[in-house]
């Protein structure tokens, strides 16, 4: 992978956007694609649209979505312990003990979640799975109003950030779902318009999918495309106790992962399989015989319709503090899309 793109990947990774707050991560994604595209833009839902031959009769969408999950300080109680309500879908038991940080008007933060130690847990309190509810952020505070006096209620919270670096090529940082979608589509879009575009190729920064894939319908409404792909992450199921007979085969470093079933267009999939083929480019196959829990589904429902495609990465240990993924996947599935996005023609019929 390039240096400057492995860069701008960290740089996403370590920037704060829980769902409705995304604009820190947004102004690197408009920082990013100025040089690039003919025209960037900002809908008043805060997706970041950008695109390249506009005058293209055939317009293309690429989406990935830049929002992660966190928390909103919900309450500040009278020792100035912090208590939260979720945004998006936390499993509690992978929050006891982590670092968290808290973003606040004046800046970040730091606070912690625990609980009491096991030496001092009842015996049903072992044997208790711990809900979201009864678990706190410890950032120091003497008492509530020394609290106050630097958080505010509304307030998001995010896991500690940070990118890091595993053996084989492999990396894990929370916000893996879906900063290494976004950054996918952003360098696809970087990379298809280097060479001739038959088409207008537009690349979504899409907010709020965590929370209802809310983004990605109020962009794709405003584009109107007839062509899209999703980028998402996918859950690899190359670890301990998953089964693949339930879940697919999907490996890490195997490369992105193409679905197939009723959320995506024949004629898309088709394509992309094409340029993977033609491009050498490894790739995995997956199913999903529904409407799939990705900005796939608001796409392909917009307006009259899209014809649409669905392009994951594996990703281990999802929505966790540790969501771990390939860099060779998100390499290999940004040159994915940008053949594909290359070898699009205006006249293309997408009817199944």
């Amino acid at each position: 992978m390039d240096p400057t793109a492995l860069d701008f990947f960290k740089r996403i990774l370590e920037t704060p956007s829980p769902s409705g707050f995304e604009r820190p991560v947004q102004d690197l994604v408009r920082e990013y694609l100025a040089p690039i595209a003919d025209r960037v833009s900002t809908d008043l839902h805060g997706n970041v649209i950008a695109v390249k031959n506009p005058e293209g009769r055939l317009r293309v969408m690429l989406a990935g979505h830049c929002d992660q999950i966190g928390m909103l300080v919900q309450h500040i109680d009278a020792e100035g312990f912090l208590y939260t309500q979720p945004i998006g879908g936390w499993d509690p038991q992978v929050l006891i003990g982590q670092k968290m940080t808290v973003w606040t008007a004046t800046g970040p933060v730091p606070a912690v979640i625990a609980r009491k130690p096991i030496h001092l847990l009842a015996d049903d309190e072992r044997n208790k799975v711990p809900k979201l509810k009864d678990l706190w952020l410890d950032m120091g505070a003497k008492d509530k109003n020394d609290a106050a006096g630097v958080v505010k209620i509304g307030d998001p919270v995010t896991l500690e950030l940070g990118f890091r670096p595993m053996r084989n090529g492999l990396a894990c940082a929370p916000a893996m779902d879906d900063k290494s979608g976004l950054w996918v589509v952003l360098e696809a879009f970087r990379r298809a318009s280097l060479k001739p575009l038959d088409c207008a190729l537009y690349v979504v920064s899409t907010v709020q999918e965590e929370i209802g894939l809310r983004g990605a319908q109020t962009s794709a409404f405003g584009i109107d495309p007839q062509v899209g792909i999703a980028v998402d992450v996918t859950h690899a199921t190359d670890c301990p106790t998953i089964d693949k007979k339930q879940e697919g085969d999907v490996a890490l470093g195997a490369g992105p992962v193409i679905y197939r079933g009723p959320n995506m267009n024949p004629v898309v999939v088709e394509r992309l399989l094409r340029a993977a083929h033609e491009g050498e480019i490894p790739y995995q196959v997956a199913a999903s015989g529904r409407a799939t829990p990705t900005d796939a589904n608001s796409m392909q429902l917009c307006r009259a319709g899209m014809a649409v495609s669905l392009v994951s990465i594996p990703n281990r240990y999802m929505h966790s503090p540790v969501e771990m993924i390939s860099l060779d996947d998100i390499d290999r599935a940004a040159e994915l899309l940008a053949r594909f996005a290359n070898g699009l023609h205006a006249d293309d019929d997408f009817r199944p």
